[in-house]
């Protein structure tokens, strides 16, 4: 997206270039209006193996919260729509605020939706994949504040209400709902926050659902990352490096184990390995041609 402004912008000061009276604070303030306001459509199509063929649009909108903050990145503001041929549907809304020249990060996301997908049994008569559909509702909402350069600690609260049935009843229908707290420390250096070229990202969260907050059960999660990025190719292509692990303690719900799948390990999909954590590693070549046009490739190992 800042790749499009800055052409934007290019074709902008040229258009206007005969214009000799026009002062360079004139040019300045025009440059600002221009960057205070960006929407853009992100159609979204996809395959996996448990969801199928996916489609829908991202409709978002990225902004200055305050046009004359230099260090704040854009905020972002969306919604998205997404159904799948397995009958399977996703509505949410996402906002990313950044403000006080970057000292202060805010986020919310809100999700509703039937998620259809499968899980492997091996401890039934018939090893076997079974599928499961979960009505989910979630939000969370989130601050973080700066510390030092590079360094922000935050809190979160999410709220998620699950109501899941499983085929031919392997496991009895199960309502859960749950209230999360979360702390959070992110050190953060990359050079861009939607598409870095250089940098570190690191994070580690601590996750309680305590029974007090009215949970059914107590748990708690863990979760660390580790990001780094090195552009290659004279600065046209990036190298990205990824850790992650997830570690659950306590009495977690199924709806909150993870699997073998998505964001960590993408290119598997049928989310037959699942537990209470995970580790995962990956790698990616991210080949930028021309000035809207990229492929990724990308590797990974992971385990439960």
């Amino acid at each position: 997206m800042k790749k499009i402004t800055t052409v934007l912008l290019l074709l902008f000061c040229l258009g206007n270039a005969h214009s000799q009276e026009q002062t360079k604070s004139e040019v300045s303030s025009d440059t600002l209006k221009h960057k205070k306001f960006e929407f853009n459509v992100m159609p979204f199509l996809s395959y996996n193996r448990s969801l199928k063929f996916m489609f829908g649009a991202i409709p978002m909108v990225m902004y200055k919260l305050n046009s004359e903050d230099k260090a704040s990145p854009q905020s972002l503001s969306g919604i998205s729509g997404v159904y799948t041929t397995n009958s399977s549907y996703f509505v949410s809304v996402f906002n990313r605020w950044y403000y006080d020249e970057d000292r202060w990060r805010a986020k919310f996301f809100a999700i509703t939706g039937d998620y259809n997908s499968q899980f492997f049994v091996s401890d039934a008569d018939e090893a076997a994949f079974y599928d499961y559909g979960t009505k989910l509702t979630m939000a969370s909402v989130g601050v973080q504040r700066m510390i030092v350069k590079h360094l922000y600690g935050g809190l979160t609260y999410t709220y998620a209400h699950y109501d899941t049935k499983y085929e031919d009843e392997i496991q009895p229908e199960s309502i859960t709902q749950t209230n999360g707290l979360e702390l959070n420390a992110l050190y953060d250096s990359r050079d861009e926050v939607y598409y870095p070229m250089n940098g570190t990202k690191a994070q580690i969260r601590y996750i309680a659902f305590p029974t007090w907050f009215g949970n059914d059960v107590d748990a708690n999660k863990i979760l660390t990352e580790y990001n780094r990025y090195f552009n290659v190719r004279g600065g046209k292509d990036v190298i990205a490096a990824r850790y992650f692990g997830q570690f659950g303690l306590g009495n977690i719900a199924f709806q909150q184990q993870v699997t073998i799948s998505g964001k960590d390990i993408r290119g598997y999909s049928e989310g037959k390995y699942r537990g209470d954590g995970k580790i995962a590693l990956q790698g990616e070549y991210r080949y930028n041609f021309g000035k809207k046009m990229g492929v990724v490739g990308f590797a990974g190992l992971a385990t439960i």
